[in-house]
């Protein structure tokens, strides 16, 4: 891609953009933030570690959002976060209106741009954007299943002491506290989990990726997660950026998947350079699919919350 433009140079936005320059996935990275010099702070400190990571992507910053113009993609991660307590609904009315506002200027200066939502609570966020837009539901995608698989597979490597290198993980539903990790579906090398982990353990994972966010959020107290966020964001613009039809759970618009309608929530996307490219219906059993189906109604109920 050509220009990519992030909007909110906190934590996640400036991790985002720098795995986004080192990696080279596009010539331009555009960080925009509401607070004065921040997002050019942020791009200058970037620029400056060019010369030692070997990279040539162009950094800037800006407080004017008139400067998204040209992208080919806009990643969204401003917003208030959660504090220790908190869930990511909890933060919902405040950014709404932040949401709305950006809406507003992706329509005015980069309509024809994908969009990739972080900010929480992503689910609604993301089917927010696509109401308000109106845009072809391939160019809007929302990142959380990759951040919670991500999660899943190092509480399995340290859980198992196996590589990560060959652990394979997939986590549906709402990016909150009913999503779905499927160990069925997760394995290492092939293998599924169960060969190797008990029953119980195997439980305890689950939940632990979960309460992913939430632990690192009390550990750190003054700051959610940005690594991972930032390197799962990286992960699905690479996919796009090099069309590499990759099978990543995104947040996605549901037009009858997993017999859901009108709404978004995390599911295996097809990856490539035309966005959500197709969705993968996996066949789940009566347990997964009722998990599933409490997920969408805990969405459902914040999507409910919506103003017209």
């Amino acid at each position: 891609m050509n220009k990519i433009s992030i909007v909110g140079a906190g934590r996640v936005g400036e991790t985002t953009a720098q795995i986004l320059a080192e990696k080279e996935l596009c010539k331009e990275v555009m960080l925009l933030d509401v607070r004065k010099d921040a997002p050019q702070g942020v791009a200058l400190d970037i620029t400056q570690a060019a010369p030692l990571f070997d990279f040539d992507t162009r950094v800037s910053g800006s407080n004017d959002n008139a400067a998204m113009a040209g992208s080919d993609m806009v990643i969204v991660t401003a917003g208030l976060p959660r504090k220790p307590g908190m869930s990511r609904s909890d933060v919902l009315e405040a950014n709404l209106a932040i949401m709305d506002s950006i809406i507003d200027d992706i329509l005015r200066y980069a309509a024809d741009a994908m969009v990739l939502v972080v900010s929480n609570p992503v689910d609604v966020l993301t089917y927010r954007v696509w109401q308000r837009t109106g845009f072809d539901r391939k160019r809007v995608f929302g990142q959380a299943g990759v951040l919670d698989a991500s999660r899943m597979a190092a509480f399995i490597a340290m859980e198992s002491g196996f590589s990560l290198h060959d652990i394979t993980t997939i986590v549906l539903g709402g990016h909150g506290d009913s999503m779905v990790p499927l160990p069925r579906f997760c394995t290492v090398n092939g293998i599924p989990i169960s060969q190797f982990i008990e029953q119980d353990k195997i439980d305890a994972i689950i939940q632990r990726t979960r309460d992913g966010g939430a632990e690192i959020l009390a550990l750190r107290k003054i700051s959610s997660a940005y690594d991972a966020p930032g390197a799962s964001v990286a992960a699905m613009v690479d996919a796009v950026s090099h069309n590499r039809k990759r099978i990543l759970p995104c947040v996605a618009l549901l037009e009858g998947e997993y017999g859901e309608h009108d709404m978004a929530m995390g599911v295996p996307c097809v990856l490539d350079s035309s966005g959500v490219a197709d969705i993968v219906s996996l066949p789940l059993n009566d347990a997964e699919q009722a998990g599933f189906a409490q997920s969408a109604a805990a969405v459902r109920r914040d999507i409910g919350r919506l103003p017209v």
